[in-house]
């Protein structure tokens, strides 16, 4: 394989998508897919949008910078009757349709079955032939953690109705992950009735949650996540806790722990990482 350089890496680039009733297309059917693409890229939506990752570990919302300000040029000049296909984060052609066709046709991460592997698909994305969408970064309608809230709070009720005769009052909830998906589960819990604890490694995702208030409180170590976890009890309250660690130490330990003293030993257990690719969505132990 050819060594291919990606312009992916533009930490100067700030985008901030337009307001207001100023059009910055030739029409709003194009200037609606370009605030949705621009906003995906916003510092206060995507996780890291100076990479292109809205959400998901790698899901990207455009191939690279140069795919990227070629979309924007072509929704700019796109006509009434013209539909731009994106494939896989790369803008490949403008046709003459019809006014009531699609103005933006997308299709992202296409592999025939027999070639659809971790190891191809990581070829073709690191030789800038494809990108990995997620299901709302490559199609530009990522809205953050709030998108995943409503489904996340539904299951803990439910979860809470099957085993806990319909009330998490006192328990409380393990998990790890506080990104894009993740980062919707300590707020779902708490709404629900039940505490949570949250563990990390990246402490600017816990800063952010802590920013928009998804998440109370955090730790760095264990003991006073689990103290903060039975003061909010002691007083008739839930409170999620960002615990700053590695999933795949602090696991262990609990799970070690709670075979001696039953206050480490939580009461449901989810996870919610970037299962897709163990290469971005997990931290190796140690």
């Amino acid at each position: 394989m050819n060594p291919v350089t990606l312009n992916r890496y533009a930490p100067e680039r700030h985008i901030k998508a337009p307001t207001g009733s100023d059009l910055h297309c030739k029409h709003w059917g194009a200037e609606a897919p370009m605030r949705m693409l621009m906003n995906n890229l916003d510092p206060e939506v995507a996780e890291n949008p100076a990479e292109l990752i809205v959400y998901g570990g790698v899901g990207r919302a455009a191939r690279d910078w140069d795919s990227f300000d070629q979309i924007i040029s072509a929704l700019k000049n796109l006509e009434e009757d013209e539909t731009l296909l994106i494939q896989s984060g790369k803008p490949v052609g403008v046709f003459r349709t019809h006014h009531q066709a699609p103005r933006v046709l997308i299709a992202n991460s296409n592999l025939v079955p027999h070639w659809a592997t971790l190891e191809h698909f990581s070829e073709l994305d690191q030789r800038g032939l494809m990108m990995y969408g997620q299901m709302t970064a490559g199609s530009w309608i990522y809205i953050g953690s709030q998108g995943i809230v409503q489904g996340t709070y539904e299951t803990f009720v439910e979860l809470a109705r099957q085993h806990f005769d319909g009330s998490f009052e006192g328990r409380w909830i393990l998990t790890a992950g506080l990104g894009g998906m993740g980062g919707a589960q300590p707020l779902a819990a708490t709404m629900s009735g039940a505490s949570l604890i949250a563990v990390e490694c990246n402490m600017q995702s816990i800063e952010s949650r802590l920013r928009t208030r998804y998440l109370d409180a955090w730790a760095d170590n264990l003991d006073d996540a689990i103290k903060l976890v039975e003061d909010a009890h002691a007083g008739g309250r839930a409170i999620s806790v960002g615990l700053l660690g590695n999933a795949a130490d602090v696991f262990p330990d609990i799970a070690a722990r709670s075979s001696q003293d039953p206050r480490y030993l939580p009461d449901v257990v989810t996870d919610q990482t970037s299962a897709h690719d163990p290469q971005a969505g997990y931290l190796p132990k140690g």
